[in-house]
């Protein structure tokens, strides 16, 4: 079975996000912990923008960028993707009332 049949490349490439935003909050924990160079806080929240359901685990599981008061949008940013998402998956069938 193809790849594609089974995952379009929209949903793919939106998992990929996620799993590289998760990602890339354990690397700049481990990279902070060893004080190395680490991942530019405009690249976090990008990505975190672009994969916010593997950012927001990404916070919490390795306990990073809780407390920086402009990591609050990561949040902010699953809220949108979820009213989209809900709105893509039952916004057809509204018929009109939006």
């Amino acid at each position: 079975m193809e790849v594609s049949t089974v995952f379009p490349p929209f949903e793919l490439i939106y998992v990929v996000l996620n799993v590289a935003a998760l990602f890339a909050y354990l690397f700049d924990k481990r990279a902070a912990v060893q004080k190395r160079e680490r991942i530019s806080e405009s690249a976090l929240l990008a990505l975190s923008f672009l994969g916010p359901f593997g950012a927001v685990i990404g916070m919490k599981a390795f306990r990073h960028k809780t407390r920086k008061a402009k990591f609050l949008l990561v949040p902010a940013f699953l809220v949108l993707h979820l009213v989209i998402i809900l709105f893509f998956l039952f916004g057809s069938g509204l018929g009109g009332r939006l």
